[in-house]
């Protein structure tokens, strides 16, 4: 099992910037891939971005050039660093971890944190 753990969420004003932290327990963090994903109400969930045990990164579309994920395996914590938000990226945020290779779909993930809250005001 893998515990995960989001934090850093929070209100902030369109083109402004937050870092999002998912911390893991249970595991070997170093061996997850590490998925960033977002839910609006009533939208499903989408993917924002991930992150390889090597270090590789994915982003959609919506998100490239303003947010950037990284990871710190001495501390278990994957980081979602997200700058010149728009109103468009409020959502919950969830991060995930899987085996092996990068996955940009939700059902491929084993595992998932409860998620934090991002709102972005005009």
């Amino acid at each position: 099992q893998v515990q995960l753990v989001e934090s850093g969420g929070g209100l902030v004003q369109a083109g402004g910037s937050l870092r999002l932290s998912c911390a893991a327990s249970g595991r070997t963090f170093s061996n997850y891939v590490m998925g960033w994903f977002r839910q609006a109400p009533g939208k499903e969930r989408e993917f924002v971005g991930a992150i390889s045990t090597g270090g590789s990164t994915v982003y959609a579309d919506s998100v490239k050039g303003r947010f950037t994920i990284s990871r710190d395996n001495a501390k278990n914590t994957v980081y979602l660093q997200m700058n010149s938000l728009k109103l468009e990226d409020t959502a919950v945020y969830f991060c995930a971890a899987r085996l092996f290779t990068i996955a940009t779909t939700a059902y491929r993930y084993d595992y998932w944190g409860q998620g934090t809250q991002v709102t972005v005001s005009s």
